[in-house]
């Protein structure tokens, strides 16, 4: 997606407006990076380490877990471009634009098959038994990725590095053969990247949070809430970056000039991203007080067992269900 890289993608100078955009952006991408990274870190090697028996869910958050830590490694060298210019070369400009794109396309991606995993798992159990193994998973995740890797190439063609107007070098200059290339890379983005995986959520979250409207375990329902926030923290900070580009959209589209309030939001609406990549291990702690009352590692490691032993059990009731209906049959 086009928030690689919140630097100045249109080449203006920064004026006063620009200038406080850019502060906040770096305070911004400074604190998701020493919240997210450690944080990320963390999640993936408590659930390398201390869980062996992993249910879809588990595997689900580890993959997002590396997915938003490769984005937020390259944050050190979008704030050092930000706070003075960009002076890795245009090799690396185009590797990390890259990188950052195919990660956010997996995250948007991650999270809406855990949303119709939990979806399935608790609609339709008897539908469960289909996945009673890992092996259709890991096939979903590979297809996952190669999709995402596919549509991460645009970063590649549309990036590169230049002189803005205040003689500095920055990244992410957005380099467009046509206005009908612009406009089919903006719509590509939003829908496949935002819109169409959104409504899927909204859709499988009201049919979740109707049929848990019946009894279930405080379990089930903690791991209902915890994803439940994922999902609204990525699309509440996603939002602003669509917005934007819809707004690209629209001025494209009427062959307007694209307004100057946009180049004062747009480092503010890149830099909120990057915090979807930080996000996550925050709701994760959070989860883990209801265990241990602590944001300690025993927490972590109790979350995701209890996570991985509910999803478990809900395989096991489902197929004692399947057995039960077709002996009753």
């Amino acid at each position: 997606m086009n928030a690689s890289g919140p630097s100045n993608p249109t080449g203006t100078a920064l004026d006063e407006g620009s200038m406080v955009s850019t502060s906040v952006a770096c305070v911004i991408l400074s604190l998701s990076f020493l919240v997210g990274a450690p944080g990320n870190l963390l999640v993936i090697w408590t659930i390398l380490k201390h869980i062996k028996l992993r249910s879809h869910t588990v595997v689900l958050i580890l993959h997002l877990a590396v997915a938003d830590l490769l984005v937020l490694v390259t944050l050190p060298l979008w704030i050092y471009s930000l706070a003075s210019s960009w002076i890795f070369g245009n090799a690396t400009c185009k590797a990390l634009s890259y990188i950052i794109n195919v990660c956010m396309y997996s995250s948007v991606f991650l999270i809406t098959i855990m949303s119709i995993e939990r979806y399935v798992a608790i609609c339709y159990p008897l539908k469960m038994l289909g996945w009673k193994g890992l092996g259709m998973l890991y096939k979903c995740l590979g297809v996952m990725w190669f999709v995402s890797f596919l549509l991460g190439i645009p970063a590649l063609l549309i990036h590169y590095v230049d002189v803005t107007d205040d003689g500095t070098l920055q990244c992410t200059f957005e380099m467009y053969t046509s206005v009908n290339q612009e406009l089919f890379c903006l719509c590509l983005e939003s829908s496949v990247g935002f819109v169409i995986p959104f409504s899927i959520l909204a859709i499988s979250y009201c049919q979740v949070a109707t049929q848990l409207k019946q009894p279930h375990s405080t379990t089930k329902q903690k791991s209902i809430v915890l994803i439940s926030s994922v999902v609204v923290a990525f699309a509440l900070l996603w939002l602003p970056h669509h917005i934007l580009n819809v707004i690209d959209v629209i001025t494209l589209s009427t062959e307007n000039s694209k307004q100057d309030f946009r180049d004062h939001f747009v480092l503010i609406a890149g830099a909120l991203v990057f915090i979807s990549s930080s996000v996550n291990p925050v709701l994760y702690a959070f989860a883990a007080q209801n265990f241990q009352g602590g944001l300690r590692r025993s927490g972590f490691v109790k979350l995701f067992l209890d996570i991985a032993s509910n999803s478990l059990k809900a395989k096991e009731n489902s197929k004692v269900q399947h057995i039960i209906t077709h002996t009753e049959v």
